[in-house]
């Protein structure tokens, strides 16, 4: 069995298609077909269905697609953690982070980092902070930067905490009321727009109203800023972002909150991190605060 072999079958159960998967790899399919055959030979068992219209895992596959997966990434773990001895940072790096991060100007992180360390590869996720957070605790991501509220910290993961603020409501321009700032229970007939119950950025919200004993309608739930900003600007309700980050949006009207929920960024990462991801956090000064929480 091969480090190659194995990540032919990555490729063929990601994109579930031997000419994209050879394409991926960049070899010719027959190749690539020869040696996942060669494969199946060794092991006893088939690990792909295959017809003219489409190729699926079997359940031998299902089980041997997670194995192969960890051999490569301990691979290239090892590749990294050699090159690092001598000096030189390689490998992959995988970012995650909330849409409306505002503690750190993460896209110009990016830029220094792979400006610094060219030979890693760099991704970026962007998810909920509860999805983030999974994510980090089984390695598919190396680093994130969550949104929560102010007394709730990431769990299963080492974190630190890089500041806070207060939510402001948006409104359309023409919204009919005039006032700058206003408390919650003078918005509490308007209807809302916010994300799912049950996800970080709406638990903000709600605590909030409920520890000023104000009951809302949220009849529009999404699942990105930007499409509650859409909505918003329609005049389909009212909505709430954090004040470092509303102001991206210059058509919106902004109304300041007496009683502003409010939120805080973390940065978090698994104990098991890589060279890269380390040189990351160095990078962001996160190695030079105080030391992280763990929980």
């Amino acid at each position: 069995m091969e480090l190659q072999q194995l990540r032919y079958v990555v490729a063929v159960a990601e994109t579930r298609n031997f000419t994209r998967a050879a394409e991926r790899c960049r070899v010719v399919q027959s190749a690539l077909s020869h040696q996942v055959a060669a494969l199946e030979r060794e092991l006893g068992a088939r690990l792909f269905e295959r017809t003219s219209r489409r190729v699926r895992l079997t359940p031998a596959g299902e089980a041997f697609l997670g194995a192969a997966r960890e051999c490569l990434e301990a691979a290239d773990r090892a590749r990294a953690e050699v090159a690092a001895s001598a000096g030189e940072i390689r490998g992959r790096l995988a970012v995650g982070a909330i849409p409306t991060v505002t503690a750190v100007n993460l896209p110009v992180a990016l830029r220094d980092y792979r400006r610094r360390y060219p030979g890693v590869h760099i991704t970026l996720t962007a998810a909920g902070s509860d999805e983030l957070i999974e994510r980090v605790r089984q390695g598919g991501v190396d680093v994130a930067f969550l949104g929560l509220p102010a007394r709730a910290e990431p769990k299963g993961v080492q974190s630190r905490r890089l500041g806070g603020g207060e939510l402001v409501a948006v409104v359309a321009p023409d919204y009919h009321r005039t006032e700058t700032e206003v408390d919650l229970r003078g918005l509490a007939d308007e209807p809302f727009i916010d994300f799912r119950v049950g996800a970080a950025g709406r638990a903000q919200s709600d605590e909030a109203f409920a520890a000023a004993g104000v009951r809302r309608e949220v009849p529009f739930e999404v699942s990105s800023a930007d499409l509650m900003v859409d909505l918003v600007r329609q005049g389909l309700g009212v909505g709430m972002l954090p004040a470092a980050y509303a102001p991206r949006f210059a058509d919106l009207r902004v109304i300041r909150l007496r009683d502003a929920p409010t939120r805080v960024e973390h940065l978090i990462w698994d104990n098991r991190r890589s060279p890269a991801a380390a040189a990351f956090l160095e990078l962001i000064h996160a190695d030079h605060a105080d030391p992280p929480t763990i929980t």
